[in-house]
């Protein structure tokens, strides 16, 4: 099994600069140091182990090896096929099929997407656990961006917060939204009697959510939406928040006459690569079954 390397040649400009200086400047946290220090990682200059104090010179390679990371107990490799839509030696874009649980759980403790990565990794041999950037709900369909490793993770969350991550969904939802675009920022908490259901709340954290309608019908309206959060259920809580709940939400107020989950799709994923230093956006067209509902209500 394969662990987690990454390697830099050193430039005339960098000459001269302790490893701890360099890799702070390259985003490895002291924890991560700690980590590679005390279970099982290492730091080379070409090819010799050096300690965080060597200082660097002009042409030399360094590599650091992290230590192993294991999955979590219980959770087990499972071979199901998964849709990549795109996949380098730091990151995977799935295109998650709805009824998928994003990881395990109490209420689904298999056949998640987390389950069928692992085998994936297995077959890599690449000794990781899972690490979800930007995860959706069992129902939501769509992108997935996940991370291969702890320290991806943590540049890929830096920049989520610094809104280069950033998510499109379409949904369909009840009754007519009457602007043509606009946004919702509503602070979302969770209820105080439900350990799932969320609702708009003062105190709650800020969400921001921006919306624009692609078609209007009888008794729905498909729109695109932006998150400039990712608070947990967002979508779902805001257009409920504002009288439109999800065709398919029955949690929020949805009906599911139309639709048996909730009409949500992560359409569009942009982020910018960490390490190949460019903006990636991948994109994927509507489940068979969105597309269904659209030409039974059109």
């Amino acid at each position: 099994m394969s662990q987690f390397t990454l390697t830099w040649g050193i430039t005339k400009q960098e000459e001269g600069k302790l490893v701890r200086e360099f890799l702070k400047e390259n985003g490895i946290s002291k924890t991560a140091l700690t980590d590679i220090k005390f279970h099982g990682g290492a730091i080379y200059v070409d090819d010799r182990p050096v300690t965080v104090r060597h200082r660097l010179g002009e042409g030399e390679t360094l590599r650091i090896v992290f230590p192993p990371e294991l999955p979590s107990e219980g959770m087990a490799p499972e071979a199901i096929p998964l849709d990549i839509v795109y996949e380098d030696e730091y990151v995977l874009v799935v295109n998650k099929p709805p009824w998928m649980a994003t990881i395990p759980s109490r209420q689904h403790p298999g056949g998640t997407l987390a389950n069928a990565l692992l085998y994936h990794y297995r077959k890599q041999r690449l000794e990781s656990t899972i690490h979800v950037v930007t995860r959706l709900d069992r129902d939501t369909s769509g992108l997935v961006l996940i991370a291969k490793h702890r320290h991806i993770h943590h540049l890929l969350s830096t920049l989520q917060k610094q809104g280069k991550v950033t998510r499109c969904y379409e949904a369909i939802c009840h009754g007519h939204v009457d602007e043509e675009e606009g946004t919702i920022d509503a602070p979302i908490a969770r209820k105080n009697d439900s350990i799932i259901a969320r609702e708009v709340r003062e105190g709650g954290q800020r969400a921001v959510t921006h919306f624009r309608v692609l078609q209007r019908f009888h008794e729905y309206t498909h729109l695109s939406l932006r998150l400039e959060t990712g608070r947990t259920h967002q979508i779902r809580v805001h257009l409920a928040h504002i009288g439109h709940p999800l065709a398919g939400d029955e949690l929020y107020g949805g009906s599911r006459e139309a639709i048996s989950r909730q009409a949500l799709h992560s359409k569009e994923l942009s982020f910018f690569h960490p390490f190949k230093k460019q903006q990636y956006t991948f994109s994927c067209p509507l489940p068979d079954d969105m597309k269904r509902l659209i030409e039974r209500i059109r």
